[in-house]
Order: C-alpha cells, then sequence, then structure tokens
C-alpha cells in the first residue's frame, strides 16, 4: 500500500510520538523534512505548529503541546482512505486472558489493542467508539468471539449495560481462526489481534439489547 500519510518535522519528540503511533495502527507513511516537496500521492501532512509555515500542502495537522496524537492519527487515516464519514464501525473483540481488540471502518482496520481485564477493554471501547462520533458512521456494532464460552457472556452482558443502545452486539464463532493467526503465534500480542480483526470480519449471533428493549417500552 502507498503512503497518503506523511510526517514532517525535525522535532525528535513529535516524530517519534507520531511514528510510533503510526506503526502501531499498521498504517504507512513517508518522513520528510519541512520545507522539502511533498509528493503528489500524499493526502495529509503531520508537522509541528513552529514549522507548519514551512510546509506547501492543502491538508496539515499540527503537533503543539497537549495535542492528543491518537486522535490526530485517527484524523490522518481517515482523510488517507478519503472518508469524510464512515458508513459501518466494527469492533472485533477475541477474549481470553489477552483480550485482543480491533476496530474496522468501513473494512479497514484503524485500530487495535491488547487489554488485560473486562474494565480495560471496556473502557477501550468506550474510549475507541467517543473518539469516532465525529465520523458519524450509519451502524456500530461490536463483535465477541465464543472461543471462551463464559468470558463471551460477561463481556456481552457487560457491553449491554454499558454502551448505547444504538451499538448492535453479536456473538461470533471462532472456528477456523487459529489457521489466520498460525504466522503470529509466536509474536506476543498479536495473536489476538490478528484474531480480533478475523472476528470483527464475520457475521455473528445479535445479542438482545437490554437497553433496545427497555426503550420500546
Amino acid at each position: 500500500m502507498k503512503a497518503k500519510i506523511a510526517v514532517a518535522t525535525v522535532s525528535g519528540k513529535a516524530y517519534y510520538l507520531f511514528v510510533d503511533e503510526l506503526k502501531r495502527r499498521n498504517l504507512p507513511f513517508l518522513s520528510l523534512t519541512p520545507g522539502e516537496p511533498v509528493p503528489i500521492e500524499i493526502e495529509v501532512v503531520i508537522t509541528t505548529q513552529d514549522e507548519m509555515h514551512l510546509i506547501d500542502h492543502k491538508r496539515l495537522l499540527i503537533y503543539k503541546s497537549g495535542t492528543n496524537v491518537e486522535s490526530v492519527v485517527k484524523e490522518a487515516s481517515q482523510i488517507a482512505a478519503g472518508k469524510e464519514y464512515f458508513d459501518k464501525i466494527i469492533v472485533g473483540v477475541d477474549p481470553g486472558d489477552v483480550v485482543g481488540v480491533a476496530v474496522l471502518a468501513d473494512g479497514m482496520v484503524i485500530e487495535t489493542a491488547n487489554c488485560f481485564s473486562f474494565k480495560e477493554t471496556l473502557d477501550k471501547i468506550e474510549d475507541l467508539l467517543k473518539e469516532l462520533e465525529n465520523v458519524r458512521p450509519a451502524s456500530v456494532s461490536v463483535k465477541v468471539g465464543d472461543g471462551v464460552p463464559s468470558h463471551k457472556e460477561n463481556f456481552l452482558r457487560i457491553l449491554d449495560k454499558a454502551l448505547p443502545p444504538n451499538v448492535v452486539l453479536e456473538s461470533v464463532s471462532e472456528a477456523g481462526t487459529s489457521r489466520c493467526v498460525r504466522e503470529a503465534k509466536h509474536r506476543r500480542g498479536l495473536r489476538d489481534i490478528v484474531s480480533a480483526i478475523q472476528i470483527a470480519g464475520r457475521s455473528g449471533q445479535k445479542f438482545p439489547r437490554r437497553k433496545t428493549s427497555e426503550s420500546n417500552c
């Protein structure tokens, strides 16, 4: 995939923060020096407030003290995808001792994480959905893998209580996902994320939302 995002800065701190986040999300990017010509295929440039005047490009995202790096990179990925909004947001969850979480926006992976408790997973999902409110998705769903039935049931009950009633919850079969993570099995944390991505891409069984039922009473 060709890079459509560029990072243009000589600030070591800003460069490290954004490159680390871009790599974590597996987003291709190009490193530039401020003042260097921006290739035509680049859709958005991340730079600093002090260096923005050196960048000749129509779409700049600016880093300054207190900037939320995750939000900036999310916005950059959205611009790079040519999206003003997403039709469908899907969160895949692979329950276990380490919980894999993956967010797909119209089929594109935009966020992944490993969590280590129900609470951390719930907090992560709530934060992710809050950050994505500005892209006005037409539908939002959370799909939970059924590899560990007791974990799946606990997650679905917790999510049902915590998430807004418009969020669709699904239980998804994990049968066959082990074939998809064979190459990742020796890389710590990656296996759970790959499984979460596979779960997000599958159809599941809808979990009846208590909040939706109560609102219809």
